[in-house]
């Protein structure tokens, strides 16, 4: 699992994420970052209006710690991110745990996390929107339950848009809890205009693996 980028000097500490606020457009800010509500989207453009040219999205989880007759223990949870790339509403690559870059190289992860221990990120999925082909509309980020847990087993689960270029932390949108689906839809970027947008999602579904998932996405691909 990745954490945060390099600590802050001596007395120094990460900002808290900003309050929530109302579903609908939010910007960025280069004070502290976003905290998303399902629903809300962010424009991929700085604060002061630069484009955002290389992004990250971080995902995290931590399996949901159970009472058992020798103590608490915690069940190792197999979940994976994936992003699909659509065109017009069709699927056109897909990078995941079995391919790890796309076909075009705009889009790298990099590798799969088999339990969900640890702090901070358990998958990481590099974007360059600059080599994104004009022809891709929407970037799809899933979370798929390889044995089929479900988010039911699940804590702490979260994406997280970092700027590439200097891994400052932009974006954050956590999880509720407790939702009896095996995979989950955590977001989406996608053009409108010149533009890249992320919109937060937290839609859940049943799928353990990203070939399974891909006809139950078309209900994501709308300009909401």
């Amino acid at each position: 699992a990745q954490g945060y980028p390099a600590q802050p000097g001596p007395g120094g500490s990460y900002p808290p994420p900003a309050p929530p606020q109302p579903t609908g457009e939010v910007s960025l800010s280069k004070d502290r970052p976003v905290s998303l509500q399902k629903g809300q989207r962010v424009t991929l453009r700085k604060d002061g209006g630069t484009a955002l040219t290389f992004v990250k999205m971080g995902l995290g989880w931590d399996p949901v710690r159970t009472r058992g007759m020798f103590g608490n223990r915690t069940v190792d949870i197999d979940l994976d991110a994936s992003v699909c790339m659509f065109a017009d509403g069709n699927l056109v690559d897909v990078a995941y745990y079995g391919q790890l870059s796309s076909k075009d190289g705009s889009v790298r992860h990099q590798g799969d996390n088999l339990t969900g221990e640890g702090e901070g990120d358990d998958e990481m999925i590099l974007v360059d929107l600059t080599r994104i082909p004009a022809h891709i509309s929407t970037l799809l980020f899933i979370v798929t339950s390889y044995k089929g847990h479900t988010f039911e087993q699940v804590q702490n689960a979260f994406c997280r848009l970092i700027d590439g270029g200097n891994n400052a932390e932009l974006a954050r949108y956590t999880l509720a809890g407790g939702m009896p689906f095996t995979a989950m839809a955590m977001a989406k970027v996608y053009r409108v205009g010149g533009d890249w947008k992320m919109q937060a999602l937290g839609e859940g579904f049943q799928a353990k693996h990203p070939g399974e998932a891909v006809p139950q996405l078309g209900r994501f691909l709308g300009k909401d």
